[in-house]
C-alpha cells in the first residue's frame, strides 16, 4: 500500500514528531500490526532506529522482516494471546490500523499502555468506515481510553481528526473524483506510576 493511499503513518509521524522529547536514534519503538513495516519505514527516515514488530500474520512478519529495520518480530493475535513484551519497555508504542472488530480488541489498549515506559508516548490510529457494525467498538473504544486516562494511566496530548485517512476504491464520488474514508489519529503519555504508600 502506498503512502499517498494510507495518510495514517504520515500524520501518526508528525504527530508523535511534535511531542517526542528524546533523542529518536535512541528511542525504541514497538510497532504493533506491524504488517510489511510501512510505518517502521517513514520513522526510520526521521531518524529512529529501534524497532520491535508485532503481528498475526506470519507472512506479514516476513514482509517486515524483508526491510532489515526491525531488531526482532513476534507473531501474536492479539485478543487471544497478551502482547508479547514486557511492561514499561519502550519509548513509542504505535499501533497504526488494526483497531477493529476482528482483529484488535479494545481490552488490548491497556497492553498498549503497559508497555511504553513511564513518560513514553503511545499512538493510535483508525478509520471512521462507514460500517453501523463499528459503532460499538468505536463506543467502547473511547471509553477505554478515557477510563485509562481517569485512572491516571495516561494523558491525552492530541487528537487529530484525518479527513484523506485511507483511500476508498469503492467510494460514490462524482466524475474522476477519488474518494477517501476519514480516520483518527490519537497520541498519549504514560504517566510514572505512584509509588504506593505502604511500600518503603
Amino acid at each position: 500500500m502506498r503512502l499517498m493511499e494510507y495518510s495514517a503513518p504520515r500524520h501518526a509521524a508528525d504527530v508523535l514528531m511534535k511531542h517526542f522529547s528524546g533523542c529518536p536514534a535512541e528511542g525504541s519503538v514497538l510497532d504493533v500490526a506491524c504488517g510489511s513495516g510501512l510505518v517502521a519505514q517513514l520513522l526510520s527516515s526521521l531518524g529512529f532506529r529501534r524497532f520491535v514488530g508485532v503481528d498475526s500474520s506470519v507472512a506479514m512478519l516476513e514482509q517486515a522482516r524483508i526491510t532489515g529495520l526491525y531488531q526482532d518480530l513476534r507473531p501474536a493475535l492479539l485478543g487471544t494471546e497478551a502482547l508479547p513484551t514486557d511492561p514499561g519497555a519502550f519509548d513509542v508504542v504505535l499501533v497504526l490500523g488494526g483497531l477493529s472488530p476482528g482483529f484488535i480488541p479494545v481490552s488490548a489498549v491497556r497492553e498498549f499502555c503497559n508497555a511504553a515506559k513511564p513518560g513514553g508516548l503511545v499512538c493510535l490510529s483508525r478509520g471512521s468506515y462507514p460500517d453501523p457494525a463499528l459503532t460499538s467498538y468505536t463506543e467502547d473504544l473511547h471509553a477505554e481510553l478515557g477510563r485509562l486516562e481517569a485512572e491516571g494511566l495516561w494523558s491525552r496530548l492530541e487528537v487529530r481528526p484525518v479527513e484523506r485517512y485511507l483511500l476508498d476504491p469503492h467510494g460514490n464520488c462524482s466524475g474522476s473524483e477519488q474518494c477517501y474514508i476519514s480516520g483518527t489519529v490519537y497520541l498519549f503519555k504514560t504517566k510514572p506510576k505512584t509509588k504506593d504508600v505502604n511500600e518503603a
